[in-house]
């Protein structure tokens, strides 16, 4: 039922939406008065959301920082959070990643460079009302081609969500006591909230982040005046972040 209910937030939470109902009622309402209200918040809303500048001071806001490559010591497994493969039955005999993959590209190159010696990957199917392969084992079997060997690679593939990455995560990780060094890897922008489960669960591990939107601070033109499309679809991804993270904090998941 939570799963349910994250999804249907998620759509309410869409800044798209906000102005999508506000023209409608720009259209429908019978007031003039308030008919120009709609229209001025629909604007409004437009011109805030779609602006790069303000996007990105909210992004650097949010994300944790990143951890610079020679400063991180040695782990004996690297915990990465799924979120980043989709499954495509028309093509089935490829993975197929989004921007995120660095959440699994990065702690890859860790290894190579001798920084950790097992992967735990957590997270299972995204997906409401169809049963898809487990993220985890997509992610595996780019590992897997990265030539890593199979003995180094543990998946747990049952999570939906974040709280239930930290608790399933803690229970593989209660049959290992040898792994004493664990490094928790995901977006910069999901750090927060899974940090916080983790620390809930039981799970002392150090966080690395990956996969971050905000950039340096730049002012040209195209950054402080000129609308982005790209910033306004963003502004969803770190809305619904946020509302997740105050949810979670309510419900006593981290």
């Amino acid at each position: 039922m939570f799963f349910i209910l994250s999804k249907t937030l998620d759509f309410l939470l869409m800044p798209l939406l906000w102005v999508l109902l506000l023209l409608c009622l720009a259209v429908f309402l019978k007031s003039p008065k308030w008919r120009r209200v709609s229209l001025l918040a629909a604007l409004a809303l437009l011109l805030l959301f779609s602006n790069p500048f303000l996007a990105n001071e909210a992004w650097r806001a949010w994300e944790l920082d990143a951890t610079p490559i020679s400063e991180v010591k040695h782990h004996d497994v690297a915990v990465i959070l799924t979120g980043v493969t989709s499954y495509r039955e028309d093509i089935s005999d490829r993975i197929h990643t989004s921007k995120g993959a660095d959440r699994f590209l990065h702690p890859l190159q860790l290894y190579w460079l001798g920084k950790i010696d097992k992967f735990l990957i957590s997270g299972g199917s995204g997906q409401v009302l169809t049963v898809r392969v487990p993220e985890a084992e997509q992610i595996e079997k780019v590992l897997l081609m990265a030539g890593v060997p199979e003995e180094d690679i543990i998946t747990e593939g049952n999570s939906r969500n974040t709280h239930e990455n930290a608790v399933n995560t803690a229970r593989v990780l209660a049959r290992h006591p040898e792994w004493q060094h664990v490094l928790l890897v995901t977006s910069a922008f999901h750090m927060r909230r899974s940090a916080g489960c983790f620390r809930k669960a039981g799970v002392d591990a150090d966080a690395f982040s990956t996969d971050f939107y905000a950039s340096e601070r730049r002012y040209t033109p195209d950054e402080l005046i000129i609308p982005s499309a790209v910033a306004f679809s963003n502004w969803h991804l770190l809305i619904h972040e946020m509302a997740g993270y105050i949810i979670y904090k309510l419900l006593g998941y981290c």
